[in-house]
Parts: C-alpha cells; structure tokens; sequence
C-alpha cells in the first residue's frame, strides 16, 4: 500500500501545493499535515523522492522540491530556527554597504552554525535572548522572509567587531541610520563598549 502510494504520488502537484501553503522549505511533518497521511508512509514518500532526485534534501529533517528549488534567503531563515538574517548580508541589501555577500549571514538565539546547502554558505551568529529582535518580515523578491532592520544589522554587526569576531569595512554609508534607533538596539547588549563603538561612527 505505502509502495503505490509512493507510485502514484504526483511530485509536481505536491510541490504547487507545498508553495501554495507558503512551505518553499518543508519537514516530513509538514509534508504529512499537507498530504494527510501516516508517519510511516510520509517517510517511505520522503526517502523514495529523495533518492528519485525529485526532493533536495538541505539539511536532516529539512528539505524543497528539487524542480523548484526556494531561494537563498528562504533557506536561511528556514535552515536553522530561529534566526533573521543580519550583519553583511541585511548591511547590503539595505544599501549600508555597496555590495551583496556570498554568504548568508544570520543572527540567532542558538549556539552559532555554518551549514552549506544549494551552493551557498550559511552562517548563524549567537545573540543573547534579550538582544534577538530588531527584524521585520520583508519581500525580498517574491518571497517575504524576516531581515534585520538597517539599524539592527549595523548594531549585530558592530557587536562582534566589538568581540573581534569581525570587521568592520570602511565603505559604510551610514546617512539613512536612525541613531535613536541603533543606540536602543545597543542598550540591549549590556555592553558598554558596543555604544562607545557604535557612536564612533556617527
């Protein structure tokens, strides 16, 4: 019975149904309360379309359709929960820095990670619990997935500068940052170096 159903399960209508749930990146237990199916058959259905080619497998328990592969940022927020997507990477895209990172670089409550999955690098950075906030859903392209806000990014970034776990370019353009706004980000830290650094720059 778990055979056929394996069979005859139609991978691309999955997939537009996977997509229309929003689940660009899924786990077998979402694919089961997608499909309505058993524990037992979602993992036979699971491992058959991964071996067919037909699932990409991201990391344990984590996986998109391979014909329809999610973006980048989706990975990221998907690939290590929680964590929003900051420091390089949300500098860039809200145009503090001049170029995109090849690497995805992310903030979390979790002990920091690097995965590699879909040709990228993804890196999680560790902040303590009363500093994870500061970030917003956002689109970026057709997909909406939680980024940094400006202020946000340069004070996660401007963190581990103060740890000398990063650096600092000097090719900022800081005019469009709230001061006001980052400063209150910073108080969160508990460190007082972070605000004298922080205010360096203004």
């Amino acid at each position: 019975m778990i055979s056929n159903m394996a069979n005859y399960v139609n991978w691309i209508t999955v997939g537009r149904a996977l997509r229309a749930q929003g689940l660009r990146v899924f786990t077998p237990l979402e694919l089961r309360r997608l499909l309505r199916i058993s524990p037992v058959a979602v993992r036979f259905l699971v491992h058959r379309a991964a071996k067919r080619g037909l699932l990409t497998k991201l990391r344990r328990g984590l996986y998109a359709v391979t014909d329809a592969p999610p973006s980048a940022p989706v990975v990221a927020n998907r690939l290590y929960e929680p964590s929003y997507l900051s420091f390089e990477w949300a500098l860039a895209y809200h145009h503090l820095i001049p170029e995109m990172t090849y690497v995805l670089t992310s903030a979390t409550s979790r002990p920091t990670r690097t995965f590699s999955a879909l040709g990228h690098t993804f890196e999680y950075h560790r902040l303590k619990v009363a500093a994870f906030t500061g970030y917003a859903p956002v689109k970026v392209g057709t997909d909406t997935v939680l980024v940094a806000m400006p202020e946000k990014a340069l004070v996660d970034t401007v963190y581990f500068v103060d740890l000398q776990k990063k650096a600092l370019g000097d090719r900022l353009d800081l005019r469009s940052v709230n001061w006001r706004r980052a400063e209150s980000y910073a108080r969160r830290f508990g460190r007082p170096s972070l605000m004298v650094r922080l205010r360096a720059l203004r």
